[in-house]
């Protein structure tokens, strides 16, 4: 049984620094190609892809800590925890702007250059780490103030070592406010590009060219709200992964979390950026050049967005 441990935890460990390392080139071709690293949509897309590989390597810590059982200090755990679940709450507000962008573009067309700008989305990013840190610090300042600081965790790290409710009702409702955000501004984002894309198909003057560009918008849209919807899939997890569930049996507990990790965490957030990073013509070339060190080369001239 212990040998089984350590290579559970190297197994369950290769798809995370598989899809690290494809976060990685997907950010290095965004870096190498100043059009791409100059557009407001593929700097959000950028941004998606640093936030969901923070929130992975977190995630990957997180449980071999859990795994091996390493013994740690109080504040050292409560530090990792608070940064995992701040990486957490990045992603779906960097999908609602992201949205927003594609419904400035669609919608105002003739005014998305003086709207969305390269200035305009560093603040609109700065905006969700200052959105996201709200809880973080809420959080850090109870758990100073209320706790003791200054013990041994017992056994594993995870969010549950807060022993005042106060601190999963804050989360909770912090989290709970972001998702209904998200959800609503994508909603209505989608919607919005859809009518606009069937007023401009019903136009005599209007080309395909742009029927098609709108098409393709509010289905980047759709697949937003699919995104958010695997960013929910952690929430699951973190509700199935209770202490009862620990205190009951830990060798079965232990098996339940590995599969849990895998299919609610590590496949959701692996795939997401992968999914958009492909589906984009334009970025799809330049990635595929990349991934396969320039065996296969793309002649490809890249749109103005």
């Amino acid at each position: 049984m212990q040998f089984n441990v350590p290579v559970k935890a190297v197994l369950s460990m290769l798809p995370c620094l598989f899809f690290l390392y494809v976060n990685a080139v997907m950010l290095f071709a965004l870096l190498r190609k100043p059009l791409l690293r100059e557009t407001p949509r593929y700097i959000l897309f950028g941004h998606l892809l640093l936030s969901e590989s923070l929130q992975l390597l977190m995630t990957m810590f997180l449980y071999i800590f859990a795994v091996t059982m390493v013994r740690m200090m109080s504040y050292i755990c409560i530090i990792l925890t608070i940064f995992a679940t701040f990486t957490f709450k990045i992603s779906p507000l960097n999908l609602a702007v992201m949205s927003l962008e594609r419904y400035v573009a669609i919608c105002f067309p003739l005014r998305h250059a003086d709207i969305v700008t390269t200035r305009t989305t560093r603040v609109a990013i700065a905006g969700m780490w200052t959105v996201a840190s709200l809880d973080l610090f809420t959080q850090l300042f109870l758990f100073v103030s209320v706790e003791n600081t200054n013990y041994t965790v017992p056994r594993f790290c995870h969010r549950h070592l807060y022993r005042q409710q106060l601190y999963t009702t804050i989360n909770n409702a912090f989290i709970i406010v972001v998702f209904i955000f998200v959800i609503m501004v994508i909603i209505y984002t989608f919607f919005a590009i859809m009518i606009t894309v069937r007023s401009a198909s019903a136009s005599c003057s209007s080309s395909s060219s742009t029927e098609s560009k709108g098409s393709k918008a509010y289905k980047t849209v759709l697949l937003h709200l699919l995104q958010v919807f695997l960013c929910l899939t952690s929430t699951v997890f973190i509700t199935i992964n209770s202490d009862s569930l620990w205190g009951r049996n830990f060798a079965i507990a232990t098996k339940v979390q590995y599969t849990l990790f895998l299919c609610l965490i590590i496949f959701p957030k692996c795939l997401s950026p992968l999914i958009y990073g492909l589906r984009d013509q334009t970025f799809r070339h330049v990635f595929i050049y990349y991934f396969t060190f320039g065996f296969k080369t793309t002649t490809k001239t890249f749109p103005t967005v």
